[in-house]
């Protein structure tokens, strides 16, 4: 048993990956998933978006329920959750706006609101936003419904600028990254607050996925590039399969070395 763990038995080993660059790659490739892989379940195989929701939603239980038994990072499961909950965060958006008639400025406004009151319980109760320190169940949940409201806030914010403002996917997709680059230059250059940065950051991925996705799945004549939601959520999620399958064979080959 570790020195953490005979300290407290509640604490466990962080349960987040460290932030480099293959985090950030699949973190966007995951909210492109999220965006295509929902309307490829909605769409494509006809389950509507309730039946959607309901079969994502199940999944996303189950492996929400593995990751938070596990005592430390492991990279599958974390990831599988991590792109469920972008697929659910995107089917939340869709349901109040095409199924409820809720606005996307409203359904913005609504989870801008759920993610402040989120990171104010959190900093509230552990006095750090920090996902560094992400070794307890309590400081885990508050970590995941963050993740939660920044995937429904993304979709919402991704489709109001393309589609509301009338943006196009293409425009949306430079002006997210834009801004993700603004805070990457401020972070490192103008030594902006590194966890304000980070969550910035997080929550820019969302649009910026979403945008990505709309632009490369949806046909010609909506203005993306035709490659449909089968082909574009097939590559996305072999490259993340890739990713995670070698981030699994380094953390093991380190395991080893420091036995």
């Amino acid at each position: 048993m570790n020195t953490l763990s005979r300290n407290n038995a509640s604490y466990m080993l962080n349960k987040v990956p460290e932030v480099t660059l293959f985090f950030w790659i699949i973190k966007i490739m995951a909210t492109t998933v999220g965006e295509t892989a929902a309307d490829f379940l909605n769409v494509n195989l006809h389950l509507g978006l309730t039946g959607t929701s309901v079969a994502v939603g199940l999944a996303l239980l189950g492996f929400l329920v593995v990751q938070l038994r596990t005592q430390k990072y492991v990279p599958s499961v974390y990831w599988i959750v991590v792109v469920l909950l972008s697929v659910f965060g995107t089917l939340v958006t869709d349901n109040l706006v095409d199924n409820l008639g809720v606005s996307l400025e409203m359904c913005t406004a609504v989870f801008s609101a759920g993610l402040a009151a989120t990171f104010v319980g959190w900093y509230a109760s552990e006095k750090t936003l920090s996902i560094h320190s992400i070794h307890t169940t309590r400081r885990e949940l508050f970590y995941w419904a963050a993740i939660f409201f920044t995937f429904a806030l993304g979709t919402a914010a991704g489709d109001l600028a393309a589609e509301g403002l009338k943006l196009g996917y293409g425009i949306s997709v430079l002006v997210f990254a834009g801004m993700i680059a603004a805070i990457t230059f401020g972070h490192y250059v103008l030594k902006f607050n590194a966890i304000a940065a980070f969550w910035m950051a997080y929550i820019l991925t969302r649009p910026l996925g979403a945008s990505s996705g709309d632009l490369l799945a949806k046909p010609l004549v909506e203005g993306g590039l035709g490659l449909g939601n089968v082909i574009t959520s097939g590559l996305f999620l072999a490259t993340i399969l890739a990713l995670v399958s070698y981030m699994t064979v380094f953390q093991n080959k380190s395991q080893i070395k420091l036995k």
